[in-house]
């Protein structure tokens, strides 16, 4: 038996339409056409995490020349793991260190510094908070980020009729916004992971319904090959994330047509 027969990959890779029509990109859709994508990603990510296999599901979007786009339809990707990604994983481990100090969400007491200062809010829409976070990877980096606790995406999405509708569209607004900028950016939704596919060697997952809070990242992409962070994760930003809430609150939120 050679190591290939005993490696076999597990994993599962899905396309997601976002829209049946062609020019409905995210800033583009109605709220209510958003909110059943959104809706979409939720279902496969429920569907996924019942085979227990898997112990991350990651939605997330390419667009742009700059950003590895893979097709000119509407679509965002969706893949399911037997490991957690890297990022995710380093939040989890500091959300759960900060919950044994506090017994609080870290993500909540960001939020609740950042609703008190303001200076790096973009939007508030009803249950939901925009902001560039004060430790950003990239230049105009923004989250969405749900108001009230929720650890898991998919649980918000069923938790009642229209849970997503505004996030929906602080969605919409916010990647209007964005594309003022640069046309260019990687979109990927933070969700706790497999709750039923459980590790004895992490054990992180004793308290993460509480320490953990999802939400989406969209980090711009403004230039070729660039060059956003360094070694370990250290990185560095030329926009200070004040200056970047201050210009994203200024850029339009809605798609104009341009004509030539």
């Amino acid at each position: 038996m050679g190591l290939y027969d005993v490696m076999r990959s597990v994993g599962a890779h899905e396309v997601l339409v976002e829209n049946a029509r062609h020019d409905r990109q995210l800033w583009t859709a109605s709220d209510a056409e958003i909110e059943q994508f959104l809706l979409l990603c939720a279902h496969r990510m429920e569907d996924l995490k019942n085979d227990h296999r898997f112990k991350y599901v990651s939605i997330f979007k390419d667009f742009g020349s700059l950003s590895g786009q893979e097709f000119d339809h509407p679509t965002s990707q969706i893949v399911a793991t037997t490991y957690v990604p890297r990022r995710v994983l380093y939040e989890l481990r500091s959300a759960r260190e900060h919950y044994a100090q506090k017994e609080r969400c870290v993500f909540c007491d960001i939020l609740t510094q950042e609703l008190h200062n303001r200076e790096r809010i973009v939007e508030i829409r009803g249950d939901y908070v925009a902001c560039c976070p004060f430790a950003s990877r990239a230049p105009f980096e923004t989250w969405i980020i749900p108001a009230n606790h929720s650890a898991h995406f998919e649980r918000t999405a069923s938790s009642r009729p229209g849970a997503l509708l505004e996030c929906a569209s602080l969605l919409r607004r916010m990647l209007n916004r964005i594309r003022a900028i640069t046309d260019s950016f990687h979109l990927v939704v933070h969700t706790a992971p497999n709750t039923q596919q459980q590790s004895r060697i992490l054990n992180y997952w004793r308290t993460i319904d509480e320490d953990y809070h999802w939400h989406i990242e969209i980090l711009p992409i403004l230039q070729e090959r660039q060059k956003s962070y360094s070694f370990k994760e250290a990185y560095r930003s030329a926009v200070m994330p004040e200056e970047a809430a201050a210009r994203l609150r200024e850029a339009p939120t809605e798609h104009t047509l341009t004509t030539t």
